[in-house]
């Protein structure tokens, strides 16, 4: 073969081997295989921490992390590095989604196409699962860290510990103590980062969960279940309280009154029998013992005004695969405008709006808030796109941007125990986010994604389209 030939050929040959690995697979062996070192010239960087915003700054990566962040005309640009151009852009930490379901028995079937890709694509290099199937999440969690495939970094709970009878898939049965211990034992052994409540276990079975997990070392997190109250399980030193479970009952002159009744009905009786002195109490409880609030905003906004949120055209439906829209929509509209969006439609507006003052209250106070969406394919809430809905409802609910910011970055951080995320420093993990725009003059700006650092990896703001592309087809092919 001549030399041109033989060049013609190689150049044939690289361009499908770019096109395999950007536009159909982009499976994370390229994510993790990073050749050159990556840096980013005259970008701002916003300081999660509070600070000014850094100007004219290069940020270096090499491998998987951060090497170097200096003032672009001090800094050492290694050779062969990829250079990426940030003059007039902004680089934050990648963001987190911290209440989230990715493969959730028949309801969100296993598809590695679909959920992690959407993530990536809209920013989010990291996430919680509050519950889901723990081998194939396993495996997910170990093919992503090694880079065998493309999606975010994950902490995951496995099966959610509820009542006798689980009202959802990917759940343990609890019926007394002996079951709770006994469930808690099993998911620490088999490899889950943490354990889940849900809203249905039984009071011995909570309190004895509990304690086997205090005495295990692993956290527990999620509802303040029915048979408990707010103030109890932060006491127990659940970690972490999703949805805002709880924690209106406990403010109301009628607790037990309502606990005693269907979960569903009743938003003008929580109105009315709302206490200022109960809830700045338990306010102080969870400053004091820092019970960190997951709000999901979005998903509650979504729930009690669904004849709104659900209705009308939706143009993100094409990223939804068949299953999310002949059985697992159906399934949550249906039982939301049944048993739980019932009362008039004026108190639910009410009801919403006071759940934006209390989320408003306690960042005042000091309560540690964390951003979660409590996707997926619940009354529209989408994989990554919803948590910048998230954000724009925190800085609605009276956090400043750069507060509602460090739910996203910071803050995960500092709940999960990660000490190589959340900032954009030396030694950090080289999980960034490039906008076009300042999220701190206004937060929705995190959705101006120019590109983004996963694991070391630059994906392109072409690579992401491509991603959501590849995401359509999905969808489309899905059974």
């Amino acid at each position: 073969m001549t030399r041109l030939k033989l060049n013609t050929y190689m150049k044939k040959r690289f361009t499908l081997f770019l096109f395999m690995i950007l536009n159909i697979s982009l499976s994370a062996s390229s994510a993790a295989a990073v050749d050159h070192p990556i840096a980013f010239t005259n970008v701002n960087i916003i300081d999660t921490n509070g600070g000014p915003i850094e100007q004219q700054m290069t940020v270096v990566i090499a491998g998987q992390h951060i090497v170097e962040v200096a003032k672009a005309r001090r800094a050492r640009l290694p050779k062969a590095a990829q250079i990426v151009d940030g003059r007039g852009k902004y680089l934050i930490p990648g963001l987190w989604d911290m209440h989230v379901h990715e493969i959730f028995g028949a309801w969100l079937p296993k598809n590695e196409e679909i959920i992690p890709l959407l993530f990536v694509a809209n920013g989010v290099t990291g996430v919680r699962d509050m519950g889901g199937d723990l081998e194939p999440l396993k495996q997910w969690r170990s093919d992503i860290a090694s880079g065998r495939m493309l999606g975010p970094r994950m902490v995951v709970s496995g099966p959610m510990l509820d009542g006798p009878v689980p009202q959802f898939p990917s759940s343990a049965p609890v019926s007394n103590a002996a079951d709770g211990r006994r469930v808690v034992d099993e998911l620490t052994r088999d490899g889950a980062d943490f354990i889940k409540i849900q809203s249905l276990i039984p009071r011995e079975g909570y309190f004895a969960a509990a304690d086997e997990a205090k005495k295990l070392g692993i956290v527990f997190a999620g509802h303040v279940p029915d048979a408990v109250r707010a103030e109890e399980a932060s006491n127990a030193g659940q970690k972490s309280v999703e949805q805002l479970t709880g924690v209106f009952v406990g403010c109301s002159t009628v607790e037990n009154e309502l606990m005693a009744r269907p979960r569903g009905p009743g938003r003008g009786r929580f109105l009315a029998t709302y206490d200022r002195g109960r809830a700045k109490a338990l306010i102080a409880l969870f400053v004091k013992n820092q019970t960190w609030q997951v709000p999901t905003l979005f998903w509650e906004r979504g729930e009690w005004l669904i004849e709104r949120t659900n209705s009308g055209r939706d143009p993100l439906e094409k990223y939804a695969p068949a299953a999310w829209k002949q059985r697992t929509w159906p399934m949550f509209t249906s039982d939301i405008t049944k048993h739980w969006s019932t009362d008039p439609l004026p108190d639910r507006e009410r009801f919403f709006q006071k759940e934006l003052e209390m989320v408003g209250e306690m960042n005042r106070a000091g309560v540690p808030l964390l951003a979660g969406t409590d996707t997926a394919a619940g009354v529209r809430v989408y994989p990554g796109f919803s948590l910048h809905e998230e954000l724009a409802l925190l800085v609605q609910a009276g956090l400043t941007p750069m507060e509602a910011l460090q739910t996203a970055t910071r803050n995960p951080g500092r709940f999960l125990g990660l000490s190589d995320t959340g900032a954009i420093e030396k030694g950090k993990r080289a999980d960034l986010v490039l906008l076009e725009a300042n999220p701190l003059d206004d937060i929705g700006n995190t959705k101006k994604i120019r590109g983004v650092v996963l694991a070391g990896h630059y994906l392109s703001r072409d690579d992401l389209d491509g991603l959501l592309r590849r995401v359509v087809r999905a969808a489309a092919n899905s059974k």
